[in-house]
């Protein structure tokens, strides 16, 4: 019997020549990833075991990315023992103010995560490396402390669900929008425990940004991972980002699928996720008809804060004003996008527009700071979770969307299509 991509990469790092959904597996771990958040739980529980040094310097990764730079005191003693771990430990992949990004986004950009590899991190959106080709899924801070200990991590291997993406998406549709029809589709626990494997010709027209964006919040359907295959496109990311090695797995002809779900881009328009489940969607086309009015937009996120996103973003607002009594916050993923937005001229083009422009941090998205919502009010937000005070007050909304809608929505004061 065949194996998907996901199986063969845990087969793989476990030895073996082959394994079934099911089987429970002891693999071995390229990456270990924390942050400011589930990294002090992680290195609390470290410090309990006998053995006092990482398995290996290089191969974890700790990115301060959810509260900073510090909003407050608890905030500032996390980063500081994360800091302190770090030196004492020698781990070479530290990432603090200033060479910090928002952690999905600064690992792939690092080049710390390649095709076939087996990653784990201590935050659900680690499922972000399949757009590479690689395994990586979230865990607790526990197996993180195990996982820095021992280099390996136990999982039960997944079954999986074939998504066979054809077509050519419309303008202004994204990776973001394809992500939320499917959800809206199978519902937030329609993957619940299973790989998302996403093939088919029409992922050719789908750049590694919109990847990213679909792997990010293959969480939301209650996957266990999403994963796409390595071509040419991804093959180009990893060299340009990365001297490690890599490795291309191929499901085979005969791997064994739950279901398959055929995705045309074609007929895919802007898609809208409506309070308070990821699942809520709506066309905009729908949405547009109930005139929906917002008092913030947010534009970043592990989800969307890339340089792409920035740019029609800043495509959609060049010579616009945001609406009167709107916040729009934009924050770009990572230093380098940052600074590349500003060679180009995009912050020019945001703070013209009345926006404003952060420095790298998840902030807003999980309500920690630079953007929180006050009782009543409505965010249009690029982020993954749109959950009952998510991002604030627990009588406030969040609307999910793409760069190019939320911007839309911005200077429109309601939702609207770009």
């Amino acid at each position: 019997m065949g194996m998907t991509m996901t199986q063969k990469i845990l087969a793989s790092h476990a030895g073996l020549n082959e394994v079934k959904a099911g089987q429970l597996i002891e693999a071995d771990l390229d990456l270990v990833l924390g942050n400011d958040i589930t990294s002090p739980v992680a290195i609390n529980v470290f410090q309990g075991f006998k053995e006092t040094k990482v398995f290996n310097k290089e191969k974890i990764a700790l990115v301060m990315d959810h509260f900073t730079p510090s909003k407050d005191v608890k905030s500032a003693e996390n980063v500081k023992q994360c800091r302190e771990f770090a030196a004492a430990q020698g781990i070479v992949n530290y990432f603090d103010v200033g060479q910090m990004g928002i952690e999905h986004a600064l690992i792939p950009e690092k080049g710390l995560a390649v095709a076939g590899d087996c990653i784990i991190g201590a935050d659900s959106h680690t499922c972000t490396y399949g757009a590479l080709g690689a395994f990586s899924t979230g865990v607790g801070s526990t197996d993180m402390a195990a996982g820095m200990c021992t280099g390996k991590a136990w999982f039960k291997v997944p079954s999986a669900i074939k998504f066979n993406i054809v077509g050519k998406p419309s303008e202004y549709v994204s990776g973001k929008d394809v992500i939320l029809h499917i959800i809206g589709k199978i519902g937030v626990d329609g993957a619940l425990y299973r790989s998302m494997e996403f093939v088919g010709e029409g992922i050719k027209n789908l750049s590694m940004d919109d990847r990213f964006t679909i792997a990010n919040m293959a969480i939301e359907a209650g996957g266990k991972n999403g994963i796409f295959p390595v071509d040419e496109l991804a093959v180009e990311y990893i060299k340009a980002h990365s001297k490690r090695e890599y490795k291309v797995f191929e499901a085979d002809p005969d791997a064994v699928y739950d279901e398959e779900i055929t995705i045309d881009l074609s007929t895919l328009e802007s898609t809208v996720s409506c309070p308070h489940l990821p699942e809520n969607t709506k066309t905009i086309t729908e949405i547009e008809k109930e005139n929906i009015e917002v008092q913030q937009a947010v534009i970043g996120s592990c989800t969307n804060g890339r340089i792409s996103d920035l740019r029609v973003a800043a495509k959609v607002l060049k010579g616009k004003k945001v609406a009167k009594n709107l916040r729009c916050i934009i924050i770009p993923g990572t230093q380098e996008i940052y600074l590349q937005a500003v060679k180009e001229g995009l912050v020019e083009t945001f703070i013209e527009a009345g926006a404003i422009v952060s420095t790298p941090t998840c902030g807003p998205c999980l309500g920690g700071h630079m953007g929180i919502l006050a009782k009543g009010e409505r965010c249009i937000s690029t982020t993954n979770r749109n959950f009952v005070g998510r991002m604030g007050h627990v009588d406030s909304e969040i609307y999910l969307a793409s760069p190019a809608v939320a911007a839309a929505s911005a200077v429109a004061g309601k939702i609207v299509r770009p």
